[in-house]
């Protein structure tokens, strides 16, 4: 039964994988021709890359609340940019989740702040070809309940999974210090210094635990990836192949340490325990806009890390999304781990979003983000053989200003793996985020 269960799975991944490259062929034209409303100017990186996620939050939107106070402040902003070559974010995030019951002992919802600021100096040949810019990021982390929102579902719900995976109580961190250097108007890129590894690795639409789903299960590597501590010190690279088709790679130390950066180099030259990814990626949109209308697979290896008792793995994560028309974006993602300390072995989400204000206004504008998972645990971390567990996930985040969005979400956890007692559980969430 199992063996025709995993034959069946590899028949239909392979349809899968034809249907979507016939359907980003296919697209390739007619997006090309649409207005250029999705093609922000963009580098390598997601919507969270502090460069790019400083032109989101620039973005024009239609909102019903205008803080035309503000209108000084942006104006220094811009001049600073053209004088000096400097530009920064400064945001504050916080969110509440609460759930319909909980296990026994434990709290039954959780609350956390973070405040983060951001920036990318252009400091060497601005306006070449071949621009380097210093891109920096620097977080306060809070908790503000004894259960915090990243381990609100593993520990109150009994659930394989994170929810709102930034949120710690680590206080003062560094995410981000490293150097980006582009060459032929960013047909070839490199970053080197302490990264965020979900900045590039796995990139999708959706991917930002800021303003998109709440369940990690619907983010990076859809759980099934044993991702690097941030932040990380090392080096990525990326590449066009064609106008279409990227690659990109990148070497990095598992075991950063944001309250304590300088102890990055002990650990990459000493423990010589990293993370590896190589990815390759086919789009039908704009090289901006690499992650729209995207088909991509990503491999990955974590080396054994021996103070946390964690073996080495590998895996890898398979992506399509495809935007219809201006508004709706659809995806199927899948991944898959052979041990390591991915939370999940197999993993398979599918969903999609709607934007009102189109494209344009991606992870800028209001929002209706909605998905499906199924999973299995991974049982070199758990160490037992677990039941496959399922979730699902509707948010939206309304715009209220440029500078506000409120993004109420609902979960629900079908068949939790670490909770025998509950087949099924609520988790209603709220998120506000706002950045000037």
């Amino acid at each position: 039964m199992m063996q025709r269960f995993e034959k069946r799975g590899a028949r239909l991944l392979y349809r899968f994988c034809v249907i979507g490259v016939w359907a980003l062929m296919s697209a390739q034209t007619a997006f090309a021709q649409e207005s250029n409303s999705a093609e922000q100017s963009r580098a390598f990186g997601g919507p969270d890359a502090p460069l790019n996620r400083i032109e989101s939050d620039s973005v024009a939107t239609d909102t019903p609340l205008k803080l035309n106070s503000l209108k000084p402040w942006y104006e220094w902003k811009d001049k600073l940019h053209k004088e000096h070559g400097l530009s920064f974010g400064v945001e504050y995030n916080t969110t509440y989740l609460r759930s319909s019951d909980n296990q026994s002992g434990t709290e039954n919802d959780a609350a956390g702040g973070i405040f983060r600021f951001s920036g990318v100096w252009e400091a060497f040949a601005r306006g070449s070809a071949h621009p380097g810019n210093l891109v920096f990021l620097v977080e306060r982390t809070d908790e503000f309940s004894n259960t915090g929102p990243s381990s609100f579902l593993g520990e109150s719900l009994g659930y394989a999974g994170i929810s709102n995976l930034p949120y710690n109580d680590e206080g003062w961190r560094l995410n981000t210090l490293y150097w980006d250097q582009k060459f032929q108007h960013g047909k070839y890129e490199f970053v080197a210094g302490w990264l965020d590894t979900s900045d590039y690795v796995d990139v999708f639409p959706l991917v930002s635990p800021w303003t998109d789903f709440f369940n990690y299960a619907f983010s990076i590597g859809v759980g099934a990836l044993d991702l690097a501590s941030d932040p990380a010190l090392g080096f990525a690279g990326a590449a066009w192949l064609t106008n279409n088709v990227y690659t990109m790679a990148g070497f990095a130390d598992e075991n950063g340490d944001g309250t304590d950066p300088l102890d990055g180099f002990d650990t990459f030259f000493n423990d010589n325990e990293y993370f590896k990814h190589f990815e390759i990626g086919w789009t039908g949109a704009s090289q901006e806009a690499y992650y729209l209308n995207n088909l991509h697979l990503t491999l990955w290896h974590a080396d054994e890390r021996d103070d946390l008792g964690v073996e080495d793995g590998w895996g890898g994560v398979l992506s399509f999304n495809h935007t219809i028309g201006d508004k709706w974006l659809a995806f199927i993602r899948t991944g898959w781990a052979e041990d390591g300390g991915s939370l999940l072995e197999r993993s398979v989400s599918i969903g999609g979003g709607y934007t009102p204000g189109g494209m344009a206004t991606l992870g800028s504008g209001s929002q209706l983000g909605f998905g499906l998972n199924w999973g299995q645990p991974n049982d070199a971390l758990f160490g037992t053989d677990l039941d496959d567990q399922y979730a699902t996930e509707v948010y939206y985040r309304w715009q209220v200003a440029e500078e506000i969005a409120i993004t109420p979400s609902v979960q629900l956890l079908i068949d939790p793996a670490l909770n025998p007692e509950d087949d099924t559980l609520w988790v209603f969430g709220l998120r506000a985020r706002m950045a000037f």
